[in-house]
């Protein structure tokens, strides 16, 4: 088995500058939590929702909201994306990628060709779900 067997092969990807307001409605407009960042469609960075958590203010829309939080709106995915993601590729075995997952405290793995172009996505729930129906 490998990862061209279990991932998620139309990846929605945000430019690298798009704003966090935008990243943040694709992710609840498709309901996921990672989103691959690309400059001219090559993979430079992951961002998810906790990195959007990390860099947004949580008083945006409240009556405790000040300029200083609204400015956190127009920061770039670059300013809070990880920076060259692990990344595997389709023939990576799962055996491979669990290891990465048990290493690394990551919750997604990209999966790029050998120009660094998005062809999937890997989650740790993409390995839940197959190994609760294999």
């Amino acid at each position: 088995m490998k990862a061209s067997d279990i991932m998620a092969s139309n990846v929605i990807c945000v430019d690298i500058d798009e704003r966090l307001p935008k990243v943040r409605q694709t992710m609840e407009d498709y309901g996921i939590h990672h989103l691959p960042v690309v400059e001219k469609e090559k993979l430079v960075g992951i961002i998810s929702d906790r990195d959007l958590l990390r860099v947004m203010s949580p008083f945006i829309g409240s009556v405790s909201e000040t300029p200083r939080d609204t400015d956190t709106l127009n920061r770039a995915a670059h300013q809070a994306m990880t920076r060259q993601p692990i990344t595997v590729n389709a023939d990576t075995s799962i055996e491979e990628i669990v290891a990465w997952f048990k290493r690394v405290d990551i919750s997604c793995l990209p999966v790029v060709d050998d120009e660094k172009h998005v062809v999937g996505i890997i989650s740790w729930r993409d390995l839940v779900n197959h190994a609760t129906f294999s």
